[in-house]
């Protein structure tokens, strides 16, 4: 298998998703008690020439009773002097794995799926330990050598990358390394998570049009009172402008209502920049919630707040729920609920993201922010 090479956009995601993958079966075989050669783990991150050298664990009651929620992976060259890593490859991955339902101990990762729903991710264990592990790692990098390089096409040798829940957890962990420490590390992000009315407004069907003005009054309606919270809003210009150099990559599927928030998001707020450039530019820094916590006295900035943003948007679903996108209007309610619910799960799945190109219906688009005129 030819190493992980950045500048091959297919390869990279496909390889990414695995290492998430073998975070999630770590946990399973420690459950199961798969050992002693019968892990099936492994598999997931050796054939592309990574070890593990640690595990990040959760204490759910006590040190005796833990659970593995990220792997952190380093690549080594192969014995006998085999193909050496690529310039522009990490040379550490640490995967967080997302929300496991049918764990013993699920109703902790649940807990967990509520702390993001309300924008507390930042005061959980999880992402304490999370972000502990990632600043040791960065922390024990020969300084020689560095942990980023912008001078060199923007070499990196730390990668995050998380699924559903653990990709909440790596986008905290990388807006945390790049607003305190300046580190710009590539983040790797599949489904994740955004509340957000987007969903219950798509089962709706409205007019584009119509929508597009609701999103227009909206972002003038946040402009106007951004005016009027003056101090909040500089508080978030100068978090976009340290923010600003990091591009997280966004893998979301149309059809996942867990992060059709962030299509929502950053489609729309291109179309009203295109429309009203001053307007779109000042209100994609706002949000209700934020600045109903800002006259608290709280800054509490929500994390799909992202001032730069690559986002890959799959379209494609499997073909035993690709008819149930039209759902006939004679189908009674609950039927219909009951084929929603199978597509949203099939869309929320992490096995899409290891598919190569040809078997997803991809789009990209880069989203940055332009700094407003002095």
């Amino acid at each position: 298998m030819p190493p992980v090479c950045r500048d091959k956009e297919e390869h990279r995601r496909c390889v990414a998703a695995c290492l998430v993958k073998g975070a999630y079966v770590v946990e399973n075989d420690l459950n199961r008690r798969r050992m002693w050669g019968k892990e099936l783990a492994p598999a997931w991150w050796e054939n592309f020439g990574f070890r593990t050298v640690d595990v990040i664990n959760d204490d759910v009651i006590d040190d005796n009773d833990q659970t593995v929620t990220g792997t952190i992976y380093e690549h080594e060259t192969p014995p006998g002097g085999g193909e050496p890593r690529h310039p522009l490859s990490p040379r550490y991955v640490v995967a967080f794995r997302g929300t496991m339902t049918w764990h013993p101990k699920a109703f902790v990762d649940l807990y967990l799926d509520l702390q993001v729903l309300f924008n507390t991710l930042q005061d959980s264990q999880r992402f304490r330990l999370a972000k502990a592990a990632v600043q040791k790692l960065v922390d024990t990098i020969h300084k020689g050598t560095g942990v980023c390089d912008h001078a060199v096409g923007g070499r990196c040798v730390v990668w995050l990358v998380g699924h559903s829940l653990g990709a909440s957890v790596a986008l905290e962990v990388g807006r945390v390394m790049m607003t305190e420490q300046g580190y710009n590390l590539p983040t790797f992000l599949f489904n994740p998570p955004q509340v957000s009315p987007a969903p219950v407004i798509n089962l709706l069907h409205p007019n584009e049009k119509a929508k597009r003005h609701l999103h227009a009054a909206s972002s003038l309606l946040k402009v106007g009172l951004g005016k009027i919270m003056n101090s909040h809003e500089e508080h978030m210009e100068k978090l976009f402008e340290r923010l600003s150099p990091w591009t997280p990559e966004l893998y979301v599927h149309e059809s996942d209502p867990i992060c059709q928030g962030y299509i929502d998001y950053f489609e729309q707020r291109q179309l009203v920049q295109e429309r009203f450039r001053g307007i779109g530019n000042s209100a994609m820094k706002l949000s209700y919630r934020d600045m109903f916590f800002s006259v608290l006295g709280k800054n509490k900035e929500r994390p799909h707040l992202l001032p730069s943003a690559l986002l890959w948007k799959n379209s494609r679903v499997d073909d035993d729920v690709e008819d149930h996108k039209k759902l006939s209007k004679c189908k009674m309610l609950q039927e219909q609920l009951h084929q929603y619910k199978k597509l949203a799960f099939n869309a929320h799945s992490l096995e899409h993201w290891w598919k190569p190109d040809n078997e997803l219906s991809l789009t990209k688009t880069q989203y940055m922010y332009s700094y407003p005129s002095a």
